[in-house]
């Protein structure tokens, strides 16, 4: 008997042992998938998905604080079905009053087995699932409380117990971190792409012709892009475009994208400017010259009046194709020789190309960030381009480009840049 009263007292230790463990597994387990989040709506979300999960909760939310302090400013909740959220659609977001009024006054976890027998509850407000259970744990960021996470009714129908606080005050730790990570990637994502955004021009007045542009920098934070774009009024109703694309993601690329598009910009307002594949020629030398110059391709046209519209006339360094889409929505890429991108032999010939473009025909400049993605072959990635650009080639040109941007077949891992042009009604 003694035997096996100390076999049972083994087999309990074990067991507790292996679900120690297990929570411990599970703790890390959310951790990582909480850290892995890089927008901070999808990191609150995952917070009270992963805390329900860890303890077995029916139901789950996050109160996100005013700067104050004192009231409830978001409030996130999962698992109520879809017709409790839309008996509280008229309720609005919580005010923070009762017990969960209680956690922002007196931030110490809290275990509450009977919620309506609490001496700060007020009730539930119509349209409420009845609860009875909560556990309710302090989320701060950088030693302040940034929040509340709020766990009710375990699913197996005990209360929650000192385990479950202990994981999920555990949890809410690592909670904070992964808001001030985001918090942080956020500054730094838009820290990037406003400093790109000071390098890139604003276009100038282009009449006759409309233009627009847009940039969006890559989905990591610190990858500072060499896209760029310009366009320069000249003479008798003369533009010239030009798209490009410096290889690297850093402040060398950056700055290499903007000695490039001064440059060009220099060699464009020449007097005597010569066609497209001789400015790039020029422009390789004069890079090759007075700089270790990264490699980039580009592609710069000139659009001019023809007949009975507009010619343009293009040479490419290594770029992707420019794409024109005709008033009655036809569109084609201006496939030709591409030639090598600068930096890599000044001494090759670069062609020059010449299409005729009829009035009202838009014209679209972009970067590979536009079209590239690692499980799409590009000929797949320029057809969906080509069909998105006719579906939206009636809009004005600012929404068009921004479509564009948006509704892009990329993967996003690049920063992209796109310039639209269209040439006047007849």
């Amino acid at each position: 008997m003694r035997l096996r009263s100390e076999l049972g007292r083994i087999d309990e230790q074990l067991r507790a042992l292996v679900s120690s463990m297990d929570r411990l597994q599970g703790l890390l387990d959310a951790v990582v998938a909480i850290s892995r989040e890089v927008e901070l709506p999808a990191v609150l979300r995952r917070i009270v998905t992963t805390a329900m999960d860890l303890v077995g909760a029916r139901y789950g939310a996050l109160g996100v604080l005013n700067e104050s302090g004192e009231r409830l400013e978001q409030f996130i909740s999962a698992g109520l079905s879809e017709q409790e959220r839309r008996d509280l659609a008229e309720v609005g977001l919580p005010r923070g009053r009762g017990v969960l009024g209680h956690l922002i006054r007196y931030p110490d976890p809290l275990r509450v087995t009977d919620i309506l027998a609490h001496p700060s509850s007020v009730g539930f407000p119509p349209g409420h699932p009845r609860l009875h259970s909560l556990l309710g744990v302090a989320i701060s960021v950088r030693g302040e409380i940034y929040g509340d996470l709020y766990l009710s009714e375990r699913l197996d129908g005990r209360s929650f117990d000192v385990h479950d606080e202990n994981v999920v005050v555990a949890l809410a730790s690592a909670a904070g971190i992964a808001i001030e990570n985001v918090r942080l990637f956020e500054r730094v994502r838009v820290g990037a792409e406003q400093f790109q955004r000071l390098l890139l021009p604003t276009l100038p007045d282009l009449r006759p012709f409309t233009a627009a542009a847009i940039y969006r920098p890559a989905a990591e934070p610190s990858q500072l892009g060499g896209d760029w774009y310009d366009a320069v009024p000249l003479p008798d109703n003369v533009v010239a475009v030009v798209i490009g694309d410096v290889v690297g993601h850093d402040l060398r690329a950056a700055a290499a994208m903007a000695a490039t598009r001064n440059m060009l910009r220099a060699l464009l307002l020449h007097p005597a400017a010569p066609p497209p594949g001789a400015v790039l020629t020029q422009l390789d030398r004069a890079l090759e010259a007075v700089t270790d110059h990264p490699v980039t391709t580009t592609t710069l046209a000139r659009i001019e009046p023809a007949e009975t519209g507009w010619r343009l006339r293009w040479s490419t360094a290594g770029h992707v194709p420019p794409l024109v889409i005709t008033h009655e929505r036809r569109a084609a890429y201006l496939l030709a020789e591409p030639g090598l991108p600068l930096g890599v032999d000044t001494a090759q010939p670069r062609p020059d190309h010449s299409r005729f473009l009829p009035p009202q025909a838009t014209v679209v400049f972009f970067t590979d960030g536009l079209i590239e993605h690692p499980r799409h072959p590009i000929d797949q990635s320029l057809n969906d381009l080509a069909e998105l650009a006719s579906a939206h080639a009636s809009l004005p040109l600012p929404e068009f480009v921004r479509v564009l941007a948006d509704q892009h077949p990329s993967d996003g891992h690049d920063d992209m840049a796109v310039l639209a042009l269209r040439t006047p009604a007849p």
